[in-house]
């Protein structure tokens, strides 16, 4: 089941649905443009406090999802450790697949 969500991830990314690295993150969470956040669950302490803080704020669904690698492989770059949803169709599918 939780690799479906991994393959939706990758379908959203390639279509141009998603926002890659912190500060892009943040902006797009302050601007409402993020549907849905998925947080590495390796994701350092002080930038998962940043974006989940931000997520709060401005009622933006977040989910810490698996490690890093996993996210990355997802989306086909290294190291990602958050990804933002911006299209609701996507982010409901994806929300609905791991809740």
């Amino acid at each position: 089941m939780k690799s479906n969500y991994l393959g939706l991830v990758g379908l959203a990314y390639r279509a141009g649905k998603c926002s890659l690295g912190e500060e892009t993150i943040v902006k797009d969470i302050r601007q409402n443009r993020a549907k849905l956040v998925l947080l590495a669950s390796d994701t350092g302490p002080q930038t998962r406090k940043k974006i989940t803080d931000k997520c709060k704020s401005n009622n933006i669904p977040f989910i810490i999802a698996d490690d890093r690698e996993t996210l990355s492989n997802a989306i086909g770059k290294s190291h990602r450790v958050a990804i933002a949803i911006l299209d609701a169709g996507f982010a409901a599918k994806i929300k609905s697949l791991l809740g």
